[in-house]
């Protein structure tokens, strides 16, 4: 643990935290690079994809610091609505959402209008094509963001009893707690492999709804073992994460339902051609 700065310049420090988001971050879009190299989109299709990539990023972060924000005003209205702090999941459904929602109006709605050559829809390849190994690109950002959690000493868990192990993993202690960003960030990179497998070797086309299921049920599960402040529905029965969590399984479910049946048919695939 590490949540004082690691070096100042001025009035700007460097936290282990941010060193750590910011590695997971490029470390996603190096991924994402190289496998559309590898799967071979265009030059047009990479650069569209990653542009909104790198917008839906900065959104997301956005709304992580929100969705926090909103939580821990219902929990205690009187110190009055301040944005600050991020949870994970309100990140990836301001993330996706944006995303999505910039793609859409660059597909349908400036691409057939312009005149502008950068502009134009010269992509060999769709955000179809792309989806089935975005999530593990999420994963990657996702599990050193974790890192950075355990560095930073937030999102720790529950102290343990006397005698079972555990890591002095909370800023505000030095308290042996369950070490759930230490927790997490193995089952992410364990997630991330399986994904990777499955997508490289089998060309498994359902990892955002295996993405969004798997961890929709384990962030679920572990919220019952983390102990810092973020908010509360049901005091010691339901957490607002796991409301975000069921919605994660339902659309991970409806995902795999639409890839089937509408999605398949829209997919490119680069790859195959020559």
């Amino acid at each position: 643990m590490h949540p004082q700065p690691l070096f100042s310049i001025g009035p700007f420090s460097v936290y282990a935290y941010g060193v750590c988001m910011a590695v997971g971050i490029i470390l996603c879009f190096v991924f994402l690079m190289i496998t559309m190299w590898r799967m071979k989109f265009n030059e047009d299709a990479a650069d569209k994809i990653l542009l909104i990539g790198v917008f839906g990023t900065g959104f997301g972060i956005f709304a992580a610091m929100l969705f926090q924000s909103v939580y821990n005003f219902i929990e205690d209205p009187s110190d009055g609505f301040k944005l600050g702090g991020m949870t994970f999941i309100g990140g990836l459904i301001g993330g996706v959402v944006s995303f999505l929602g910039v793609y859409w109006l660059y597909i349908y709605v400036i691409a057939p209008r312009t005149n502008i050559k950068f502009l134009r829809n010269n992509m060999n390849a769709t955000l179809t094509d792309a989806l089935p190994f975005i999530p593990i690109g999420i994963v990657i950002a996702h599990a050193f963001g974790r890192l950075g959690c355990l560095f930073g000493g937030c999102c720790y868990g529950k102290a343990v009893a006397e005698g079972v192990w555990g890591l002095p993993c909370s800023q505000y202690d030095n308290i042996l707690r369950v070490p759930t960003q230490l927790y997490e960030m193995l089952f992410l990179l364990a997630l991330g492999i399986v994904m990777a497998v499955l997508y490289f070797k089998f060309r498994f086309y359902y990892n955002f709804g295996l993405y969004a299921i798997t961890y929709g049920i384990w962030r679920f599960i572990i919220e019952y073992f983390r102990d810092d402040p973020r908010g509360v529905l049901i005091p010691g029965v339901l957490y607002p994460s796991q409301i975000w969590s069921i919605v994660m399984v339902v659309l991970g479910v409806g995902y795999i339902l639409l890839q089937y049946f509408v999605l398949a048919k829209h997919m490119k695939h680069p790859e195959l051609k020559n």
